[in-house]
């Protein structure tokens, strides 16, 4: 029997969260939180891992990961009200890394900075509701493309990291080698997330990490960590490096990064509310209440992610399990971000999540994100062209950049061919101007 009090705070919390206006319970609500949690924990391990191959302190990044997805999870639920989880992408990290870090040879502190200042425009972009614009301007099926495209770079990354494809002098990329104990802790751990994924295990990409890691300690592949829970590591060595680095943002390549930062986190953010509301059934005559308040969360943690050291945030498509068993307003998310806090004392367990035991998260990923292919319309050239090259180019020049300034630079002239130069907005002639001198700028200046 509830007492006074309890009901009193619950009636509180009720109120507070419009809970019972939204036909749901706290028991609902809090369930579809820890059930959130569990599908998206994978980040806690995976963004320091990938982060940690761009030269940075991989605990420094573990803690910057964690506060900035509290700091998301609780704007959403105070300040939108959304049961809608925020931390930082899976398609900015991999970008980050191996195409502006590794590939282009920015060090990463300038690339952070990169990151701030494209952070700060998103959230100004937010504050003017120029969103709009830019979204009704870029054709639906570039944004598909552009999904895709990072999905199948970043399954690309965990093919690598897994040992299951190397480089070859002749043919470029082979088969790797069978004969490699990890490489087979990758393949089982792709089957058992596989598995758990299709029966529709909740939480199933979590849960194949972990049993993937048990695994790699009972065959020994990977040693035995020194100890289990900790203190949360320091962040000195990420914390406003952001800023202390603003004045290496001078030079034409820097500020195509962070136009690329931009679009992306962008259309990552924009195209993934939009699918979870219509999910919950948010969308009221085509439009979604509270919009503005969801990217304005999202574009506040994007910035304080920036200063303590991680890759842009963004709503989290793994939310959709929480909505799935009832999760209708901010409790949901509130609840996320308080086992996001729990797991900072987690930060040894670090040193078990390998490459071996990360790479079947990443292709499990690009999986997910390569589902958008099917909405593109191939029938029509004109669209499958640009398509095409912003999928294909991503992996094959190893740069997420390379693969959208060749879509943004086709589209248009595609349609002007088709006869359709007058369905292009201007915006979207703008930047085709923008990409060809990006990639002159990349290409052809000197570094």
């Amino acid at each position: 029997m509830k007492t006074t009090t309890e009901s009193g705070f619950s009636n509180n919390v009720d109120n507070f969260f419009e809970i019972s206006k939204n036909n749901s319970t706290i028991k609902t609500e809090v369930t579809a939180g820890i059930t959130t949690f569990a599908s998206m924990a994978y980040i806690l391990f995976v963004n320091p891992t990938i982060l940690g191959q761009a030269g940075m302190d991989k605990g420094a990044v573990f803690t910057a990961t964690i506060i900035s997805s509290i700091i998301g999870c609780f704007l959403m639920a105070f300040y939108a009200n959304y049961p809608i989880a925020i931390a930082p992408g899976m398609g900015d990290n991999a970008f980050f890394t191996f195409s502006v870090v590794l590939v282009m040879g920015i060090p990463w502190q300038t690339a952070m900075a990169g990151v701030l200042i494209a952070s700060i425009l998103f959230l100004l972009i937010s504050v003017f509701k120029i969103r709009e614009i830019v979204i009704d301007a870029i054709p639906n099926d570039l944004k598909l493309a552009m999904a895709a495209g990072i999905g199948i770079f970043v399954a690309f990354v965990g093919l690598q990291g897994g040992g299951l494809i190397v480089s070859d002098k002749s043919s470029l990329v082979a088969m790797g080698p069978l004969t490699v104990p990890s490489t087979w802790l990758t393949i089982i751990g792709l089957f058992i997330i596989g598995f758990l994924m299709a029966k529709k295990v909740p939480g199933a990409i979590f849960l194949g990490m972990i049993l993937t890691t048990i695994l790699g300690l009972i065959t020994k592949i990977i040693p035995l960590p020194s100890k289990i829970i900790s203190f949360a590591p320091s962040m000195d060595n990420t914390f406003a490096v952001s800023i202390r680095h603003l004045g290496d943002i001078s030079s034409p390549q820097l500020w195509s990064v962070v136009l690329i930062f931009l679009l992306v986190a962008f259309f990552d953010t924009a195209g993934t509310l939009i699918g979870l509301a219509q999910q919950a059934g948010f969308i009221k005559n085509n439009k979604m209440p509270r919009i503005g308040k969801a990217l304005m969360a999202d574009s506040v943690s994007m910035v304080s992610g920036a200063i303590l050291g991680t890759t842009p945030t963004a709503a989290y498509v793994e939310s959709s399990t929480g909505i799935a068993v009832g999760g209708k307003t901010g409790l949901t998310s509130f609840v996320t971000g308080l086992l996001f806090f729990v797991s900072l004392i987690f930060s040894p367990l670090l040193e078990i999540i390998t490459s071996q035991v990360t790479a079947p998260i990443l292709i499990i990923v690009g999986v997910l994100m390569a589902s958008s292919l099917k909405d593109i319309h191939w029938e029509k050239f004109e669209i499958a062209l640009p398509a095409f090259l912003t999928v294909i180019c991503m992996p094959l020049t190893y740069n997420i950049s390379y693969g959208i300034a060749f879509g943004f630079i086709i589209y248009p002239l595609t349609m002007i061919a088709s006869g359709k130069a007058k369905k292009v907005s201007p915006v979207m002639y703008g930047l085709f101007f923008v990409f060809v001198l990006l990639l002159y700028v990349i290409n052809v200046l000197p570094k």
